[in-house]
């Protein structure tokens, strides 16, 4: 135990949370950017199936789901994905991988209640779809922000 050791992992310490509070600006960054993207693709997405006729009309009341509706659901949940890889990133030794199963087991299990609604055919199937678009933009997004560099 001398003095120089002690030192020297003091400073790796501070090191070592420079670095993991550059990579968790990093991923929220990058998140929140994916985050647009996602959004608007997903609503630009509804506004194509509203074009062609989807109805996008809820069993229970009649109501129809407004494109913001589309755009404040997907920009709250990809930023509850934006949480749960930042969580990961700080508590799991692999973040990107755990990420990835994460991410694909809630958004499989995201697809239940479209295939439980009772709408009809055109509009199960859009929504559906509309699941799929957001997580094709913010999985690989934010995994690969996850992933360790070797350099």
């Amino acid at each position: 135990m001398n003095s120089m050791n002690d030192t020297g992992g003091v400073a790796g310490t501070a090191s070592g949370q420079t670095s993991h509070t550059y990579r968790l600006r990093g991923l929220a960054v990058t998140g929140f950017i994916a985050t647009l993207a996602a959004t608007v693709a997903t609503t630009l997405a509804a506004a194509l199936a509203q074009a062609v006729g989807v109805g996008f009309e809820v069993p229970d009341g009649g109501e129809t789901i407004p494109l913001s509706g589309f755009a404040v659901v997907t920009g709250f949940f990809s930023v509850v994905g934006i949480v749960i890889a930042a969580a990961l990133l700080r508590w799991s030794a692999r973040p990107a991988e755990r990420f990835v199963w994460t991410a694909v087991s809630l958004t499989a299990i995201s697809l239940v209640p479209p295939l439980l609604s009772g709408a009809n055919t055109a509009t199960t199937t859009a929504l559906l779809g509309l699941h799929l678009v957001p997580a094709a933009v913010m999985i690989p997004t934010l995994a690969r922000s996850l992933r360790t560099r070797t350099d």
